[in-house]
């Protein structure tokens, strides 16, 4: 036996779990927005607002936090329409403002054509890739969805809940985490 045999043996051990571990058959959707709203009500009133799947909602979130930098206020509404019966608490508000301090490219990041290098631009039309796995389904009633960034090498999750109204809402985002700076602001390029 050498040196390094029993070390290749734990290594090939160790990925055979943690490819067994991630989730396989990742399928996916493009949500298309031909146009931004501006205001609330054209936002309630986009084809995906009716909140019938839960891709639909998930890629409404990442529009709503758009806004954030623009129109704190206006974007907080379209999040709190997309929650339905359970308001932003003071703490979501708080959390949503400090992700904004200092990175308000983020939720632009989710966009198709979206990339450090062009300063997190979108292509248009505006696309939003959402994706499920197996196990986005677990819970009854709840489902966890991952939606892809031009910043960032994995996947983020929005979980939404499905209620007796049959619409998907909003529950828990983690999207407005970190990802690579624009090209612009990175003072190293």
């Amino acid at each position: 036996m050498g040196l390094f045999d029993s070390f290749q043996h734990l290594t090939d051990k160790a990925e055979q779990a943690m490819n067994a571990s991630k989730p396989n058959g990742m399928q996916t959707q493009e949500i298309v927005f031909d146009a931004l709203p501006e205001t609330l009500e054209q936002f309630k009133a986009l084809p995906q607002a009716a909140m019938s799947t839960p891709f639909h909602t998930a890629a409404l979130t990442v529009l709503a936090l758009c806004f954030y930098p623009q129109n704190s206020e206006l974007s907080l509404e379209m999040l709190e329409f997309l929650r339905g019966p359970r308001p932003l608490s003071p703490m979501d508000k708080s959390f949503i403002k400090d992700r904004f301090r200092d990175a308000d490219y983020v939720p632009r990041s989710y966009f198709k054509g979206a990339m450090p290098q062009n300063d997190y631009q979108p292509s248009q039309p505006y696309t939003v890739k959402v994706g499920e796995n197996p196990y986005s389904y677990a819970n009854e009633n709840y489902a966890k969805l991952f939606l892809f960034s031009g910043g960032a090498d994995n996947p983020r999750e929005v979980t939404l809940r499905h209620a007796k109204d049959g619409k998907w809402y909003l529950w828990e985002q983690f999207i407005l985490v970190g990802i690579r700076q624009p090209e612009s602001a990175n003072p190293w390029l």
